[in-house]
């Protein structure tokens, strides 16, 4: 089985964009499950559905993979499941090394969907001492003073930072010095990393303040529109209405009171 420093997944030299790159995880993960219920072909709407995105889209990022689908019959799963798994990489072994072995990491750690997507968890790190030999998902946890060796012994090229915001930048520059060029993190702080290691960022907070975002704006709407029967019931200030007999009702201006009644 290959490893993942000696080979790399082809997609940026085959010029597809990072916004496709971002959605086929997403196609992957619906084709896998309509895989799993011997589903034999999908049509792209339905296909774009499963995916929560637009079908147009859908059939644009497929045709930087040279898959346009049969008309009438749509798309073979099976295949696109190896085409996408391949393009993404994930037809190959990628240890992964997670640092980090506090409540987070160790639910990663246990995480049963890596080794079915290609990832092997190489090893699992952390700077407490006391941790150290704990068995963690059937891992012995081994200590950070460790973690260069453990990079090179295993050809770890992905690491996953799970620490505390303080230590990750640390732990980062050892990952990368040491020859990891692709790395998940869960800390909640911005890396800064050299030209050619990409980064990934996972903030569980930022991810609920735009829902909590998006929340206040939706009861915000709810008040408006319940405000709204009221508010068209009611003159606004400082207009007078009209009166059956032509005159205008008594209005509140800025300057108080106005006549009963006003000329015409």
């Amino acid at each position: 089985m290959a490893t993942g420093r000696t080979h790399r997944p082809a997609t940026r030299s085959r010029g597809i964009p990072e916004a496709t790159v971002a959605r086929l995880p997403l196609y992957l993960r619906a084709l896998t499950a309509l895989s799993e219920r011997s589903v034999p072909t999908v049509s792209s709407e339905e296909l774009a559905t499963a995916a929560g995105v637009n079908s147009a889209k859908l059939r644009k990022d497929f045709s930087y993979l040279g898959s346009y689908g049969t008309r009438g019959v749509g798309y073979d799963v099976e295949y696109l499941v190896y085409q996408i798994s391949r393009e993404l990489g994930l037809t190959q072994d990628w240890p992964v090394v997670i640092v980090g072995i506090g409540n987070l990491g160790a639910a990663l750690a246990n995480y049963g969907g890596f080794a079915s997507r290609g990832f092997r968890v190489a090893a699992l790190i952390d700077a407490d001492p006391a941790m150290a030999g704990k068995p963690v998902a059937g891992l012995p946890v081994r200590h950070t003073d460790e973690l260069e060796s453990i990079i090179t012994d295993n050809d770890v090229s992905i690491g996953v930072i799970a620490t505390p915001a303080g230590a990750a930048q640390q732990v980062c520059d050892r990952l990368v010095a040491a020859g990891v060029t692709s790395i998940l993190n869960f800390a909640p702080t911005v890396l800064s990393v050299p030209e050619g290691v990409d980064v990934r960022k996972v903030d569980l907070s930022i991810e609920l303040q735009i829902l909590a975002f998006h929340e206040q704006r939706k009861a915000g709407e709810e008040t408006t529109s319940a405000q709204e029967p009221a508010a068209a019931a009611q003159p606004r200030s400082g207009a007078a209405v009209r009166t059956p007999a032509g005159g205008r009702a008594a209005g509140k201006g800025p300057d108080g009171d106005v006549p009963a009644v006003m000329p015409a």
